[in-house]
């Protein structure tokens, strides 16, 4: 099944006056063993997360951009570029939080190679902003299996049915792990009606699911 995000409580460490960060224990305590000297956990860290952001990329990267973009391309780049920073992880912060800022700047950057103005060659079908081939084998081979799950194509589609609200909640709260604070503000909601609003659509997605190891959403 799906893990869910859980609001921390007041009094844990992470938390902060007027913020709920959502934290899963078993995705912080790899994050812990991977940026603390076991490598090896990082593959198993990730995997627990790609599927969310493949999601992401998906909702984020428009159908005319994909002869040059697609959701594979920015799973395998994030991978790449998180397991350089690792060192520089802190655990006392939300993995998903770090993680998904790495993937907003990926994304920042492919759109700027893809405008017309652009310095970069122009994309077109033969033209990609990342090659596959340069990454490595744990990479592709998690970007390329997330691609495959219909549950992640499945949860794309009862997204597109959500209202604007809820789906901005949905990608800020649920796949993105940002803090009611942090939501609040990008969605223009009072906290607590956000709060509110976040458990009842946390309740209808908890429909799907994914092979174990895989949450959407911790």
């Amino acid at each position: 099944m799906l893990g869910w995000p859980v609001p921390m409580q007041s009094g844990d460490p992470m938390s902060g006056d007027d913020a709920q960060v959502f934290l899963d224990g078993e995705t912080q305590r790899l994050a812990r063993l991977a940026s603390g000297g076991e490598s090896e956990r990082f593959s198993e860290l990730y995997a627990r997360l790609a599927p969310a952001l493949y999601a992401w990329a998906a909702m984020k990267i428009r159908p005319s951009q994909r002869g040059a973009l697609d959701p594979e391309d920015v799973v395998a780049e994030v991978w790449v570029r998180a397991f350089r920073a690792l060192p520089q992880f802190d655990p006392q912060v939300s993995f998903r939080a770090w993680l998904f800022r790495i993937a907003k700047n990926v994304l920042l950057e492919s759109f700027r190679k893809l405008r017309p103005d652009s310095k970069a060659p122009a994309a077109g079908s033969s033209t990609r902003v990342f090659q596959l081939q340069h990454y490595p084998d744990s990479a592709t081979a998690i970007s390329q299996r997330v691609a495959r799950l219909d549950g992640v194509q499945h949860l794309l589609s009862w997204v597109q049915e959500l209202d604007e609200q809820d789906r901005l909640l949905f990608v800020h709260c649920g796949l993105e792990g940002l803090s009611y604070a942090e939501a609040a503000e990008r969605t223009g909601l009072a906290r607590d009606t956000l709060a509110k609003r976040w458990q009842k659509l946390r309740e209808r997605a908890r429909q799907f699911a994914l092979p174990a190891g895989e949450p959407f959403v911790d």
